[in-house]
């Protein structure tokens, strides 16, 4: 009796500490968090003018993406990332014809740069303190090359004429739960795959709650930007970019500068209507808007009116655009007579996973 008795109580023992074991390793599984993710998105679009043509010449405002005519793609984006506690990296590939015009100066060398949007690693040298090694998108402006991040599926000309990406290292520091502190060296703007110059670019970032001061420099050239908004209510939010760049004369690359206001209303959980108004301006034959006077002064002021509607995760954006330019002739109509105006539409669907 004594040995059966001593029998159960060892079976009784390692059972308890089985399902002990077991009930532990069920709730560090439960706690544990994935480290490698893959994430992105695609877009496709459809776009037509109202007041011009539609066929192989046809004309479209002169910013960045979605301006192709009839239906579009816009881009595969497949993000691959790992997150540790301390170290990580991100590779960030584009296919398409978005990824194409973002990442416009490759390949430089290899023959598949041109699908590397991102590529980088980082370490977490303290809770503060975060050191960023590669090529990462860039830290002016309030718009950004994916589609996801973007109200407008149009971009700005304040976007498409300040920097893409950058190649280089970032250091960013949190200041206090407000403020925060970016210093960056870099190759040259745009120049993501290697450096052909022997000259680096600097950048300067400071931020307070969610408001951005930034500064590039860059081999004689500089750009100040500042991007932030604020919510006027819970269902409006109002965001603004400013900035000034300033060319190098010398290498014959002019001047711009320009401000965007983007209010948003949220009309209900599945659906925000919101505007985008421009006014950009550029100097010394600068190239965005095609000055003809003898001081190369041009201006454009750009009206873009869009809705989001939310399906899962499918955003859908019907979108209208006015481009008013102070050049006529910066646009033709089907016939080949010069306007100084464009307007067109688009309807773009965005899945993002």
């Amino acid at each position: 009796m004594k040995a059966i008795t001593l029998t159960k109580f060892v079976k009784n023992i390692f059972l308890s500490a089985f399902m002990l074991f077991s009930l532990t390793t069920v709730l560090a599984q439960e706690e544990e968090t994935p480290k490698f993710s893959v994430s992105g998105s695609i877009d496709a679009y459809y776009r037509a003018n109202l007041n011009a043509g539609n066929g192989l010449d046809a004309q479209a405002p002169g910013s960045s993406f979605a301006n192709l005519p009839g239906f579009a793609l816009g881009m595969a984006n497949v993000i691959g990332s790992y997150e540790g506690e301390k170290v990580g990296f991100v590779a960030d590939l584009v296919f398409g014809p978005r990824g194409t015009d973002a990442i416009f100066a490759s390949p430089m060398y290899s023959s598949t740069g041109d699908i590397v949007n991102q590529l980088y690693a980082y370490w977490n040298v303290t809770d503060k303190v975060t050191l960023t090694f590669g090529n990462f998108n860039t830290f002016l402006g309030y718009e950004v090359i994916s589609p996801t991040a973007n109200f407008n599926y149009s971009t700005s000309y304040l976007f498409s004429y300040g920097p893409f990406s950058h190649t280089g290292i970032k250091a960013d520091f949190a200041l206090s739960d407000d403020l925060s502190l970016m210093l960056a060296v870099m190759n040259p703007t745009d120049l993501t795959e290697f450096n052909p110059t022997g000259q680096y670019a600097y950048g300067v970032q400071l931020g307070y709650s969610g408001q951005y001061a930034n500064l590039l420099v860059d081999n004689g050239s500089f750009e100040v930007d500042y991007t932030g908004g604020v919510d006027i209510s819970d269902k409006f939010f109002l965001g603004l970019n400013a900035a000034f760049f300033s060319g190098d004369i010398d290498d014959g690359i002019g001047s711009f500068a320009g401000v965007a206001l983007y209010p948003q209303l949220a009309t209900s959980e599945n659906f925000t209507i919101g505007l985008r108004g421009e006014y950009f301006a550029e100097t010394d034959f600068f190239g965005a808007i095609g000055a003809v006077d003898a001081e190369g002064d041009a201006s454009v002021f750009a009206v873009t009116l869009t809705g989001s509607a939310t399906i899962g995760n499918l955003m859908i954006k019907p979108e209208f655009r006015l481009d008013s330019t102070s050049e006529e002739g910066t646009f033709v109509n089907g016939d080949g007579e010069p306007l100084s105006s464009l307007s067109s539409f688009v309807l773009a669907a965005v899945y993002s996973f």
